[in-house]
């Protein structure tokens, strides 16, 4: 008997090293390979907006890139992110411009006699001109004395109508309604500056972020950014935050002093454990820039005098009167800008988290203090590994900024374009570096969105001409499918390198297009050799493309392929519809067979004007290949609406260029007509400006002033009038053949 045989000897495959997903961290500032803590789990921390204004592009540059960002660690990586954001509801600029919309409203609804009025603008420009000159930032500088002048009319107006005799009440009323519009702000600040510690209705301060939370998460839906997985506010949170700062007291790096505490930033910086400043150390000491952190409503001098250090900075501030307070061991206040984060962060993730994000101009102070803070209440020094900051937004190459008039909030920017297509200039762009929002960078965004959805929907038109189901779904590869697929396997790869190369998505997409490329190629070739595409090919290629951009957060719905058209009751749109179109399509293409055999004109048009004037109303385009092949796809009613206008302005641009060049020729043909019809006798005798003798041929022989004419002179005029006899003759012998 033979023996038992054992199993043969298996060695695993040999494998390329995949590449790592890299992250640009501010803390290093280089790329780091992404290692999370606690397995597959990711800690995310993000800091939210301040709400008390209308968010505007700078807003959405951090946002749609953290969008962007936290899309594809947790769609593409498959991490398992938790994503924690907070809402800045309680701040000295929250609290200055709650104030002064009370301070203004009130008194512009106060009835009160002029004089009086004008007598308070009066003292309100004049501390607004002392402002304006002390102000060396040009952009505010220049925005002010557009204030200036603005006033300075309004209060011209007013004077010139109460002036006049003539004027009604209705007309004086109107005019100061219109002077305090045009002073808001200059009077705004000085109503604060004399009234704000008056103010105890402390529901304004809840009402004003309350608004602005509202409408800032209002643009967030509107631009497809996920909601975060927790929101914080800080108003919710302020115990916890007394609680953090006892701690940090109680390790020696806080003090308290006249109600307020401090944070003693030397001495963390002297701790072995320690280091202030670690994302921008050679910041450590920019007072500007700390007093900047500290808040509109903090007094500098007299800050200093309750600090032991320069550098120190507030954890606590005692509220003082017309501002909002909660009790704490330490008096009446409220939290410092800091904190916050420090310890609404630590409350949900934990004492050390993976990621934490915010905009470039928060490094310093504001997140080298949250780090600051952080670690001196855990005492140790890794509160966040991976700090990422987004880049600066320019508008047009410049500064967003009111005083130049190119402020763009994020409504006005979504009323020229969709979320889609800003999505793409993100996209299109490092999520680190400055992003200039321009015409031209939004055309560039345009024409990427234009490729990816035209070959979306040549796709599908084409996988609804191909075997869907069963054996005739799959035929033999060729070289050209092996070639295609090969070319998906490598975007593949590329996509993924370059993703894991701190999420570069501009070279992505490149990969992707490119795609698309080699995609439209294929089909073309195979229609040109009357051979079927092969139709998983095309769908793996097509739904690998979709997914990409549903990571993106460029396609927002669950359809496999494509962008999205809309759910109705009975389900998907596009296979509800479908079926039908092709019954039209195919009729059609049988009516246009019968009429061009049988010469039917009225019949083709009718079937051009279903194409061309009904079905784009219907929000179906229809093309039409050859005499065989008919391409169906559902587009935005109001693009195909666009297009067709475009096509008739183009082709009534046309027409009127044919019009104007046929009557360019006419004119030039009636200009040589009436040239061959005169004889040649009578060309120079009418030019007796010229000319004053001239032989029995009716040949010039002596100039104006009578001097006879060169022989080289005479020769020409004899050339010019031998042509005009060969004009002349063959006129007259056209008119004698007709």
């Amino acid at each position: 008997m033979s023996s038992k045989r054992s199993l043969c000897q298996w060695a695993p495959p040999t494998n390329s090293s995949q590449s790592q997903l890299k992250l640009y961290n501010s803390l290093t500032r280089s790329k780091e390979i992404f290692v999370p803590q606690n397995g597959n789990k990711v800690s995310w921390y993000s800091c939210g907006p301040t709400v008390y204004d209308t968010s505007h592009m700078g807003h959405a540059r951090s946002y749609i890139s953290f969008d962007i960002l936290r899309r594809i660690l947790q769609d593409y990586f498959k991490y398992d992110v938790t994503y924690c954001m907070n809402i800045t509801d309680l701040d000295d600029k929250i609290i200055k411009r709650a104030r002064q919309n009370k301070l203004f409203t009130d008194f512009k609804n106060t009835e009160q006699q002029l004089a009086a009025v004008l007598d308070v603008v009066k003292s309100a420009m004049e501390q607004f001109d002392k402002k304006l000159n002390s102000e060396t930032d040009p952009a505010k500088l220049d925005m002010m004395k557009k204030i200036q002048v603005t006033a300075e009319q309004a209060t011209a107006d007013i004077q010139k109508v109460v002036g006049d005799s003539s004027s009604t009440p209705d007309q004086v009323r109107l005019a100061q309604q219109n002077l305090l519009e045009n002073v808001k702000s200059p009077l705004s600040e000085w109503l604060d500056q004399k009234y704000g510690s008056d103010v105890t209705d402390n529901e304004i301060f809840y009402d004003l972020p309350k608004h602005f939370e509202a409408e800032f998460f209002a643009d967030m839906e509107s631009l497809n950014i996920l909601p975060p997985d927790v929101l914080t506010r800080v108003t919710e949170y302020v115990p916890e935050i007394v609680k953090y700062i006892e701690k940090i007291i109680e390790n020696g790096f806080a003090y308290e002093a006249n109600g307020s505490v401090y944070f003693m930033s030397s001495k963390f910086n002297q701790d072995e454990r320690h280091f202030y400043a670690k994302l921008v150390p050679e910041a450590f000491g920019d007072a500007d820039a700390l007093q900047e952190g500290e808040g509109d409503l903090t007094v500098a001098k007299d800050v200093l005098s309750e600090k032991r250090s320069p550098t120190d900075f507030a954890l606590w501030k005692m509220s003082k009167a017309g501002e909002p307070s909660w009790e704490s061991p330490w008096g009446k206040g409220r939290p410092g800008w800091h904190i916050e984060c420090s310890a609404m962060a630590s409350i949900i993730l934990g004492d050390s988290i993976d990621i934490h994000t915010g905009g470039y101009d928060l490094k310093f102070p504001h997140h080298d203090n949250e780090l600051a803070q952080a670690e001196a209440f855990y005492g140790h020094s890794h509160w966040v590994r991976y700090f990422l900051h987004s880049g600066h937004l320019t508008i047009n190459g410049m500064k967003m900024s009111k005083s130049l008039k190119n402020f763009t909030t994020i409504r006005e920017a979504l009323e020229k374009y969709t979320a889609t297509q800003i999505r793409f200039a993100y996209l299109l762009h490092s999520w680190k570096d400055t992003l200039d929002y321009s015409p031209n960078t939004m055309e560039i965004a345009l024409t990427y969105e234009k490729s990816f959805k035209e070959f979306f929907l040549n796709m599908k038109s084409i996988l609804r001409q191909l075997p869907s189901h069963g054996r005739e779904m799959h035929r033999k590869w060729g070289d050209m499918e092996a070639q295609l697929n090969q070319k998906l396997e490598n975007c593949k790869e590329e996509v993924h390198t370059a993703l894991c190369d701190s999420v570069d998505t501009r070279s992505a997409l490149e990969c992707m297009k490119e795609m698309m490329t080699h995609t439209n190629i294929y089909v073309k070739d195979k229609q040109m050799s009357k051979q079927l595409a092969d139709y998983m090919l095309i769908r793996n290629i097509s739904a690998y493309l979709t997914d990409m951009l549903k990571i993106f957060g460029t396609i927002e719905s669950d359809m496999s392929i494509g962008f999205a058209q809309k759910l109705n009751a009975e389900g998907n749109t596009e296979e509800v519809v479908m079926p039908f179109l092709d019954c039209v399509a195919d009729f059609r293409k049988a009516i246009r067979k019968n009429a061009a055999v049988k010469k039917d004109v009225e019949s083709l048009r009718l079937c051009d004007e279903l194409r061309d004037d009904v079905l784009p109303y219907l929000g179906v385009r229809m093309e039409d290949i050859d005499n065989d092949t008919t391409a169906i796809k559902l587009v935005d009613k109001e693009i195909l609406i666009k297009e067709r206008e475009e096509n008739a302005t183009a082709k009534e641009q046309e027409r009127l260029a044919k019009e104007a060049q046929r009557a360019k020729a006419a004119a030039a043909k009636e200009a040589k007509d009436a040239q061959r019809k005169i004889p040649p006798s009578e060309l120079f005798v009418s030019q007796t400006a010229k000319y004053s003798k001239f032989d029995d041929k009716g040949l010039p022989t002596h100039d104006a002033d009578g001097k006879e004419l060169s022989k080289s002179q005479l020769k020409k005029l004899q050339k010019l009038y031998d042509a005009q006899a060969k004009l002349h003759n063959e006129f007259l012998k056209e008119i004698k053949e007709n």
